[in-house]
C-alpha cells in the first residue's frame, strides 16, 4: 500500500526527494502538428538513436533552495512502507516565477518522479491525485506541468489525467535544441 505525506519544500528535503532517479529511456518522441480547432496533436515516431535522459543533469533539483523562493512550494512523497518510490514538487504563490504567470489561482507540478522499480503501479496517479486537492485547498483555479516532447511517457501521462496541451515551445531550451517544451493545463 502506498502512503503519501506532504512536508514544506526544504534544502534538505529536497535533497532526500532527489534519491529518486530521474532518467529514463527516449526510445520516440512527439512531433505537434496545430490542428483546424487550435488544438494540438500529437504524432509519435521513433527516435534514430534511442538514448538515456536524465532531467537532473540538466537541472540540478539542489540548487532550487539557493535560486527560488521555497516558502510556499510542497514536496509530496510516496512511501511503500519505509521506502520512498516517488514523489512530487508543487509550486505555488511565487513571485518571479516565470512558470506561476504572475497568479495566484495558478499551481505547477514543478517535478514529478517515480522510482524505476515502481513505475507503472498507479503512484503517479496518486501523486497527481494529492497534487490536485492540494491546490484546490489554496484555491488554484488550474494546476500546469511542463515536459517535453522526448518525455513520451510523461505526455500520455498527463492527457491520462485530463490535461490539456496548449503551448508548444520549440527552441525553449537552447542547450537542447532538439527538445520541445510542452506546456500542459488541467483546470480544477
Amino acid at each position: 500500500m502506498i502512503a503519501i505525506s506532504e512536508q514544506l519544500a526544504t534544502a534538505e528535503c529536497i535533497a532526500e526527494y532527489c534519491a529518486i532517479p530521474m532518467a529514463f529511456r527516449v526510445e520516440s518522441q512527439f512531433i505537434p502538428r496545430l490542428k483546424a480547432d487550435g488544438k494540438w496533436e500529437l504524432d509519435e515516431e521513433p527516435v534514430a538513436h534511442p538514448y538515456i535522459k536524465n532531467y537532473d543533469n540538466d537541472e540540478n533539483p539542489r540548487e532550487w533552495a539557493h535560486r527560488f523562493d521555497l516558502s510556499k512550494w510542497i514536496v509530496l512523497s510516496a512511501y511503500e512502507g519505509d521506502e520512498r518510490v516517488g514523489g512530487a514538487i508543487i509550486a505555488f504563490d511565487t513571485p518571479g516565477i516565470d512558470m506561476l504567470e504572475g497568479r495566484s489561482d495558478l499551481a505547477v507540478i514543478w517535478d514529478i518522479r517515480i522510482h524505476p522499480d515502481f513505475r507503472h503501479k498507479g503512484i503517479g496517479s496518486q501523486l497527481f491525485a494529492e497534487a490536485i486537492k492540494w491546490a484546490t485547498a489554496r484555491g488554484c483555479k488550474e494546476i500546469k506541468i511542463e515536459t517535453q516532447n522526448i518525455n513520451v511517457p510523461a505526455c500520455k501521462f498527463y492527457a491520462r489525467m485530463g490535461c490539456e496541451l496548449r503551448v508548444v515551445r520549440p527552441g525553449a531550451y537552447p542547450t537542447l535544441p532538439e527538445e520541445i517544451q510542452f506546456l500542459w493545463y488541467r483546470e480544477l
